[in-house]
């Protein structure tokens, strides 16, 4: 069951640890390339600035952005600022982000997204959780898939393979953590024969499944590793 207080709560701590990482870099730091191919640290931070700012829109029931190209432009804009320039946004965008999601509303409401891609109000939180999360990991600053919360990390697993369920072009596939945890995800039934089983870390998994990880640590069985779609 989707608990939007409890991801806000989550969400409070995690952008705190990010804001605390951040702190410690220096404008040299942030114009460094990122994890992200062709982002620098900057990117990732003008990005979850106006992540903040879009999902306010949804939320409000606009858009979530004007454009595609107005995405891309106020990230490229905004990238090159020095760090504290960079620090002050992600608060000011946080806080406008928790001043709407503290206003009374109807949680049960179905929003839209990018692309035509509709959810319940009461997942948006815990949408721009996965954003804050991965992207501290795409700063490449020292926070690693295993350090995010072991209850985030299943949960995203769950909420990737179910993305991929009914994908045609990924083969029906059982996902299995070295705790015993299991997803299935992909096309059922085909191709023909057993599902491709793929085991491994759940962090080793999420990342995969995120396109973190390109899952040489994950063992497989019954097929070769599936080549996912872009998310």
């Amino acid at each position: 069951m989707i608990d939007h207080e409890r991801d806000l709560a989550s969400l409070r701590e995690a952008t705190e640890r990010l804001l605390a990482a951040t702190a410690k870099l220096d404008n040299a730091a942030v114009a460094e390339a990122s994890r992200l191919p062709g982002w620098s640290r900057g990117h990732v931070l003008a990005h979850l600035s106006r992540n903040a700012d879009a999902l306010v829109n949804v939320l409000e029931g606009r858009p979530m952005y004007v454009s595609a190209e107005a995405r891309d432009s106020d990230i490229e804009r905004d990238a090159p600022r020095p760090l504290a320039a960079q620090l002050d946004d992600l608060r000011a965008s946080d806080e406008r982000f928790r001043a709407t999601a503290a206003a009374p509303a109807d949680w049960s409401r179905t929003v839209e997204l990018r692309n035509g891609v509709t959810d319940s109000a009461s997942r948006i939180p815990f949408r721009r959780l996965v954003e804050v999360e991965l992207h501290h990991v795409d700063l490449g600053v020292g926070y690693e898939p295993e350090d995010l919360p072991r209850d985030f990390v299943l949960r995203e697993i769950d909420f990737l393979a179910q993305r991929f369920t009914g994908n045609a072009t990924v083969p029906a596939t059982v996902l299995t953590s070295l705790e015993g945890d299991t997803w299935t995800t992909g096309t059922p039934g085909t191709p023909e024969g057993d599902p491709v089983r793929v085991s491994g870390s759940a962090p080793d998994l999420m990342s995969w499944l995120s396109g973190r990880r390109d899952g040489t640590a994950l063992h497989t069985e019954s097929g070769s590793l599936p080549k996912l779609p872009p998310l």
